[in-house]
């Protein structure tokens, strides 16, 4: 049976679109209560910017045979034992009879570049790390590996898209980062992230702020594109559903 990826091109559209939004809805209602936040922080104190992409997320696995699953999208169920920490808070867990099936981790950048890169590529790293020891030394029990997503999405301006220049005076930095922006760089820890095995398949979206009124987005390479993470999510899930009936 075929996969179904439940018109997601559309939906992401809807999300973006809800992104954008509802930032500038956060923003606008900081600067009326006279206690706006510095920055872009303005934006993102009043809620889910991202849920437009959970919505996704669930209607994939909803369509791909685990409709009877349980999604779990509030904060209070959303928290896994780790190995170096007690827990992680994630954005969306699915279990199923016991199992852990699927944990995505749902992230967004919009301007201040530099040291935010530097925080979100650690966090990637140091989350899945701590999970998959987790994983190893059985704190979600005796069960096959589960789907580990990491989706991020990233303002397309032009300080976003221009080069960047590293300082290493001790040794030179790897070729494929010098001169890269910060698009390249992110797209290279995605695809970095799914071939050292740390998730399952990690994606990166980048859109323009204009992109509140269209959901215009687009993708840096077909490694780290959408289609490759929502069919991914859609074919875990499929082989899922067939091996617990």
């Amino acid at each position: 049976m075929a996969l179904d990826l439940v018109d997601y091109q559309q939906k992401a559209h809807e999300a973006v679109k809800a992104f954008w939004g509802n930032r500038a809805a956060a923003r606008q209602k900081q600067v009326e209560s006279g206690k706006a936040d510095q920055g872009e922080r303005a934006g993102v104190t009043a809620g889910k910017n991202m849920d437009g992409f959970l919505a996704l997320m669930l209607d994939i696995v909803r369509a791909n045979g685990l409709a009877d699953a349980e999604l779990h999208q509030n904060r209070a169920l959303l928290t896994l034992p780790g190995y170096f920490r007690p827990t992680k808070l994630w954005d969306l867990l699915v279990m199923y009879k016991g199992e852990l099936i699927v944990a995505i981790e749902l992230k967004s950048q919009v301007g201040s570049f530099g040291n935010n890169f530097n925080n979100r590529t650690e966090e990637a790293i140091g989350t899945a790390h701590d999970f998959w020891t987790a994983y190893r030394e059985e704190a979600f029990g005796k069960q096959p590996r589960p789907f580990v997503g990491w989706l991020m999405m990233v303002e397309d301006v032009p300080k976003s898209r221009c080069p960047v220049r590293d300082v290493s005076p001790h040794f030179p930095v790897l070729k494929e980062f010098k001169g890269a922006s910060y698009l390249v760089r992110y797209d290279l820890l995605c695809q970095k992230l799914v071939k050292e095995q740390l998730y399952t398949t990690a994606a990166l979206i980048t859109s323009p702020r204009s992109a509140s009124k269209n959901g215009e987005f687009s993708q840096m390479s077909a490694m780290t594109g959408l289609r490759t993470f929502v069919a991914a999510l859609a074919g875990h899930v499929a082989a899922e559903a067939a091996r617990c009936r």
